[in-house]
């Protein structure tokens, strides 16, 4: 059986840290970081268990920080363009190289990362990673790259806003002067002339909401008069395949690409062709925000999965914070048909507010009906971030990020919820033993959610049928408060019904005939039925005659498995 994508993402830099006491703003001396080494092959088949497949290593490559690496040969950064003591894993200082961060032996740091992938594999998972293709660190230089590669901007011709040849857009005979201090005399970052910042920000002076500690990348866009310049290709395509290849040739199985629509649709078909056919088992996805562009980026850019962010991340957060009928659901995979399977679906990741902030729901055990929709309304993948399993709540203001609930990337720290399942057993031996009750509970869900998401044949492989436009005037049923659909594989069928409610319900869901002749499906007054996450075992009807009636506790939901006769 194919089993559907679960992934885990986390931060090496974060995830093993077992700083007790980080400090606000605090350096590495001070809060520590994680390392990949700690990433042991315990660690990950306990990940294993919640019904992951696959990890996604986030921040791996090297990228700009404000610690002194100086001595094992990389160039220090200035730290007025670096954001935070660690700095952005998404400005990137030199594509062919792991971040010294989070390496135990810092010369050998590829070596601890190509292990890593090794015993990733071992454990029966696939491993992600980022490429970050938009926009690179202020300060970037290579002192890993093969022999013959030079570094980006090296033969630009400065006088120029805009060249095909050039690697950068420069703002020319300015100097570069952000709207915030960037230090004085000998500690002063100076650069003339400027350089566009990666959010498109083309002029000298960003701002601190700008993505100051990044360039944005040329590649061939005139963004003065809006006019492209692909023939001859341009220098940046070769060298960003180039990159490409080189990650692919560490054996990982994902790239998960950043922000895919700030770089041309003609550079992704042109080098995703290039990469696989070298490498045909690697999987693209894309970090997209732009619905009208999901269907070029995977029909003709030839990405595997895009982001579901703007669709269904965004309307299950309407649900839970802003009481928007859960109706709404609907338009979000008739927005995607056809496709559908191609969305990856999350409820957290590093750019996101974690469920249980205050920010978002605050309270972890309120994810359940949100969850059992993402991860089961589609073959899509389904991701979770490090923690989330356990209800981090992200209340710190680390550094430079504030408290603003998310877990910062900017910062070194450690997640006190991380740290005790990672040393539950003792030093990086993860287990429940630290763990408060709510937090085992929770882990216990997850891990059953998604492991029926991966593994249940009709969950995991099965066809969709939306049960809304038979239950919107259901007296027995509140389509503003619950969601229900079916997943069907041959002759199983799975029966999926949530409530967003604070109050439980029991509900009467009408399955019409279209369900039973689209689908194939024989009707049966009385079939054998499973409630999957609680193992309660019944009898029910599974007919167009009687609805289909099942009791769903307050944010919880009833995941009903029925094998009908052949």
């Amino acid at each position: 059986m194919n089993h559907k994508p679960n992934i885990y993402q986390l931060l090496p830099r974060l995830f093993s840290n077992d700083c007790e006491n980080p400090v606000v703003n605090g350096t590495i001396e001070q809060n520590g970081s994680g390392k990949l080494n700690h990433i042991t092959e315990d660690v990950i088949k306990s990940i294993a268990e919640l019904g992951v497949n696959t990890i996604w290593y986030t921040g791996v490559i090297e990228h700009a920080q404000a610690t002194d690496y100086s001595e094992y040969g990389i160039l220090p950064d200035n730290p007025y363009i670096v954001k935070g003591k660690a700095g952005s894993p998404y400005a990137i200082k030199d594509y062919y190289d792991i971040d010294p961060d989070i390496a135990e032996d810092v010369p050998n740091r590829m070596k601890e990362f190509e292990a890593l992938v090794e015993r990733t594999h071992r454990c029966g998972l696939k491993v992600a990673i980022d490429f970050v293709p938009n926009h690179l660190a202020r300060q970037y230089h290579s002192d890993a790259a093969p022999d013959g590669v030079v570094d980006f901007g090296v033969n630009d011709d400065r006088e120029m806003f805009f060249s095909p040849s050039n690697n950068f857009y420069y703002i020319t005979r300015q100097q570069f002067a952000p709207q915030f201090d960037c230090g004085s005399g000998s500690e002063a970052y100076i650069e003339f002339p400027a350089k566009a910042s990666g959010n498109d920000c083309f002029t000298a002076f960003p701002g601190r909401n700008d993505w100051y500690e990044t360039v944005k990348l040329n590649y061939g866009v005139d963004y003065g008069n809006g006019s492209h310049h692909f023939d001859p290709i341009p220098p940046t395509w070769i060298m960003m395949r180039d990159i490409l290849l080189f990650w692919a040739s560490k054996k990982i199985d994902y790239l998960r690409c950043d922000m895919v629509h700030m770089v041309p649709l003609e550079f992704w078909h042109w080098a995703i062709a290039q990469v696989k056919e070298q490498y045909p088992e690697l999987k693209f996805i894309a970090e997209i925000y732009e619905p009208a562009l999901y269907r070029p980026y995977i029909n003709y850019g030839g990405f595997d999965y895009l982001y579901d962010k703007v669709g269904l991340y965004d309307t299950l957060r309407a649900i839970q914070t802003s009481d928007t009928s859960a109706a709404t659901i609907t338009n979000c995979w008739q927005t995607v048909e056809g496709i559908s399977d191609k969305m990856l679906h999350f409820l957290e990741n590093h750019d996101e507010q974690r469920f249980a902030s205050p920010q978002y729901a605050g309270n972890a055990m309120l994810a359940i009906p949100s969850l059992v929709v993402s991860a089961m309304i589609s073959k899509a993948p389904m991701m979770i971030y490090m923690g989330q399993e356990l209800g981090e709540r992200a209340l710190e203001a680390e550094g430079f990020s504030g408290a603003d609930g998310r877990t910062t990337i900017f910062d070194y720290w450690s997640l006190d919820t991380l740290r005790r399942w990672l040393n539950g057993l003792g030093p990086l031996t993860p287990g429940e033993k630290l763990l408060t009750r709510d937090e085992k509970e929770l882990r216990h869900i997850y891990s059953r959610i998604l492991h029926l998401a991966a593994n249940d044949p009709a969950l995991a492989q099965g066809c969709f049928f939306d049960l809304m436009y038979v239950n919107y005037q259901n007296p027995q049923f509140n389509p503003h408060h619950q969601y229900t659909f079916l997943r069907v594989f041959e002759n199983e069928v799975v029966v999926v019904a949530v409530n967003f409610d604070s109050s439980p319900v029991t509900v009467h869901i009408n399955i019409p005939e279209h369900a039973f002749t689209t689908l194939g499906l024989k009707p049966s007054t009385e079939v054998n039925a499973e409630e999957l996450l609680s193992g309660h075992k019944s009898v029910k009807p599974f007919t167009p005659e009687k609805p289909f009636v099942t009791s769903i506790n307050a944010y919880s939901a009833a995941v009903w498995k029925l094998i009908l006769p052949e």
